[in-house]
């Protein structure tokens, strides 16, 4: 009896990995080999309790492969995590790197988005993927070749006639930057709901309109704007706060400390 019941025991172990995350990852990348158009995979298991654990897989496509190859594989892999829930499954081409959703139909919206997005000069790389694993939530987040690239990318996302194909059936919100070795350097960010900051972008518009700036953080509860040394900083700050009265975090800053 007691040698049975350590068969069965170790059969149990061999069926359920101790390190469920790891195990995961090792299974789609053992799943995903081979794919053609997929140059790498990327792979991450959360070991988060003995025998529990989720994983996230990331196919990394060949340089040039087309829109539509892309969209083929989006579909595939939101087929393949519909059937392995503990599994996230990414798809990066493009320098954008986007989630599929279990939900072909979302996975096609968020495919669309991707296209437009990787075709937009004005964008050097992105991420899109979920807040939660509930896939209600998406959170977009652009960089931009240059400030004023990702102001126009900003604007166009939140239009009401969007051309990026805007997502109907989740909430979105959005986060359009350069990085902050570009000059002049520029953040700009909905709230979790996809509210507009448009109050601090009035503010960074009255102020550029006049001075040079250098860079800024523009958010839906606040704005820090930084302006060019020799910048006669009381009025920037005027400016800035005439533009957005009702703006409480609002500063004006300059490149010198001032």
């Amino acid at each position: 009896m007691r040698t049975t019941a350590l068969v069965l025991s170790l059969t149990f172990l061999a069926g359920c990995a101790i390190d469920r995350g790891t195990a995961l990852a090792a299974d789609f990348e053992e799943d995903w080999a081979d794919t053609p158009d997929v140059a790498d995979i990327d792979t991450y298991g959360d070991n988060i309790l003995p025998f529990t654990g989720s994983a996230t897989g990331t196919l990394v496509l060949e340089d040039g492969t087309s829109a539509d190859r892309v969209a083929e594989l989006a579909n595939e892999l939101s087929a393949y995590v519909a059937d392995h829930d503990e599994i996230t499954g990414e798809i990066s081409a493009d320098d954008i790197t986007f989630t599929v959703a279990a939900d072909e139909a979302l996975t096609g919206e968020i495919a669309a988005l991707w296209q437009s997005l990787a075709d937009d000069l004005r964008v050097a790389s992105g991420v899109i993927d979920f807040v939660s694993a509930n896939e209600d939530h998406l959170r977009v987040e652009i960089t931009a070749v240059d400030a004023t690239g990702a102001m126009a990318v900003f604007k166009d996302m939140v239009a009401d006639a969007n051309p990026y194909r805007a997502l109907s059936s989740v909430a979105t919100s959005l986060e359009v930057s350069t990085g902050r070795e570009v000059r002049p350097w520029l953040r700009v960010t909905t709230d979790d709901d996809g509210k507009v900051p448009a109050d601090a972008i009035a503010a960074y518009e009255a102020v550029a309109a006049q001075y040079p700036v250098v860079g800024a953080g523009l958010r839906t509860d606040g704005a820090g704007i930084v302006v060019g040394e020799g910048v006669d900083l009381g009025r920037a700050g005027e400016l800035a706060g005439s533009a957005a009265p009702n703006l409480a975090d609002l500063e004006v800053t300059s490149d010198n400390g001032d």
